[in-house]
């Protein structure tokens, strides 16, 4: 059964205490992910916090084992793993983040995050989210008529020049040549 945090809880994350491992588990509504007290994890915000007895409770609630502390007691399956990291990259794709912040909040190492992510996607975590940026850019050039400096900003690409580098590399032309020949119907022709 879940249950609000004590001050002593909040102060055996906070030191992580692993006197108190086993006696409760602590999940973080934002990543879905639960921890033991000991875990080395960025300390939460204690505002997204729930408290449960077991790794069972957690689990049941639809949260996830952390990979650093291995609170589901085996490790998370490689796979699962990566589709949290694709969710979380999909979900903040506009934030500036390094693969060392990605693995904090992934709760994962990022040599780790690096080689697995590669070896299941073919890509690097960041390199995923540069194309999550182009395909949501594209979206924002076919049903907007945003000024590519704004698309730009939205996608998290805070220079434009350098947005346009990118979309010209990926798409093999600038963002306005996308958007002119776009027919506005709702079909892309690639003349």
């Amino acid at each position: 059964m879940s249950s609000k945090i004590t001050a002593e809880q909040r102060k055996a994350i906070m030191e992580n205490d692993k006197t108190y491992d086993g006696q409760f588990f602590y999940a973080v509504k934002t990543t879905k992910i639960f921890c033991r007290p000991s875990c080395k994890s960025r300390v939460p915000n204690f505002d997204n916090v729930t408290i449960f007895r077991t790794a069972e409770e957690a689990l049941q609630a639809g949260y996830r084992p952390c990979k650093r502390c291995k609170s589901g007691g085996d490790r998370l399956p490689d796979e699962e793993w990566v589709k949290q990291v694709e969710t979380y990259i999909e979900e903040n794709y506009a934030l500036s983040f390094t693969l060392s912040d990605l693995a904090e909040a992934c709760h994962g190492s990022p040599y780790h995050l690096h080689r697995v992510f590669k070896r299941l996607k073919g890509v690097t975590p960041l390199a995923y989210q540069q194309h999550i940026r182009m395909e949501k850019a594209k979206v924002y050039l076919i049903e907007t008529d945003m000024a590519v400096k704004e698309i730009a900003g939205l996608v998290g690409i805070s220079n434009p020049a350098r947005f346009i580098t990118l979309f010209k590399e990926k798409n093999n032309q600038t963002p306005r040549q996308f958007r002119k020949e776009y027919d506005g119907r709702g079909v892309y022709s690639e003349k």
